[in-house]
């Protein structure tokens, strides 16, 4: 029996979620994905520290922005020497609220990688699904830049995303079930909430099920987990991105994986097509607690990480 990493890769494409790209190579993945967090966790690690002084060395004297655009590109760039698909390189979250300031950032930093020999289909500009970035990617996709909409928790969300032609989205998993969780404080039962019926699991599934059903080209990628089991029973969606850790469970176990998610079943289901406008996107996600609170969290959380970065750099 082969391990479960490669049976679910019979049913799914495997992306890493991680910056450390010398461990990538181990797991086999097609793509991968990183954000300020996963940067500067890598940045932090005495492996990584000497590529992070010597990009900013090279660009010393360029204001701070263009400085870590180069340092995301590098490591990006190193990754892309690991995999064979794309890498997602995240828009500085402080724009999350500023279509414009997103749109001029992601094309810089598609310009870096060409500069480098890199083609644009090999990256994904990674923005946050607030109402201002999913209109920056409506816009750069018209120009042929990909993106990845990443921090997305609500239905609303992703059929805004699928309406704007986005190539890609990241619903969360682990987040969602750590909100419901949290909410549900002692009454929280871990094993009926588990797999499928796992909050987080039945977010992206009804997702997918939607996309399928009317036909929308955008790409789900379920992310943000926190056990094998989340992953599993979304086996069949269009990619996961999965951390080194939880890579290293599926590879040393030979249980068997079955299709999660199946094609027919999403064609079939009582899906009613919906449509946003600002005004209405924003209500639905006003009226959705929990997207709305792991929204905010997730762009104040990269912040403060994309803060701490630009605070290594500048000591350097």
């Amino acid at each position: 029996m082969s391990s479960q990493l490669e049976q679910l890769k019979a049913y799914t494409t495997v992306v890493a979620d991680t910056g450390d790209f010398k461990q990538i190579g181990a797991y086999a993945p097609r793509d991968a994905t990183t954000n300020p967090s996963l940067i500067l966790k890598a940045v932090s690690q005495p492996a990584y520290a000497p590529l992070l002084a010597q990009t900013a060395a090279a660009h010393r004297g360029q204001p701070l922005d263009a400085i870590v655009d180069r340092v995301l590109v590098r490591f990006g760039c190193e990754i892309l020497n690991v995999v064979p698909g794309r890498v997602s390189t995240e828009v500085d979250a402080r724009l999350s609220f500023d279509a414009a300031a997103t749109v001029a950032r992601a094309q810089r930093i598609m310009a870096l990688y060409e500069s480098e020999g890199i083609a644009r289909e090999r990256v994904l500009i990674k923005i946050a699904a607030t109402w201002e970035g999913i209109q920056a990617a409506k816009a750069l996709e018209h120009h042929g830049i990909h993106c990845n909409l990443t921090l997305l928790f609500s239905f609303c969300q992703a059929v805004a995303c699928g309406e704007s032609g986005v190539q890609l989205i990241s619903p969360f998993v682990g987040r969602i079930h750590d909100w419901y969780k949290k909410a549900a404080g002692t009454q929280w039962d871990e094993a009926a909430n588990a797999g499928a019926n796992d909050p987080g699991v039945k977010s992206v599934a009804q997702i997918w099920r939607y996309f399928r059903k009317f036909g929308i080209e955008t790409e789900v990628m379920g992310a943000s987990f926190r056990n094998t089991g989340q992953i599993l029973a979304l086996a069949g969606c269009d990619l996961l991105t999965i951390s080194p850790e939880l890579l290293a469970q599926l590879q040393v176990s030979e249980a068997p994986v079955a299709r999660a998610l199946d094609v027919d079943a999403a064609l079939h289901c009582d899906a009613k097509a919906l449509s946003f406008n600002e005004a209405s996107f924003r209500y639905a996600l006003n009226e959705d607690a929990m997207a709305t609170e792991k929204l905010a969290e997730g762009i104040r959380a990269f912040a403060v990480d994309s803060a701490k970065l630009d605070r290594l750099i500048q000591a350097l």
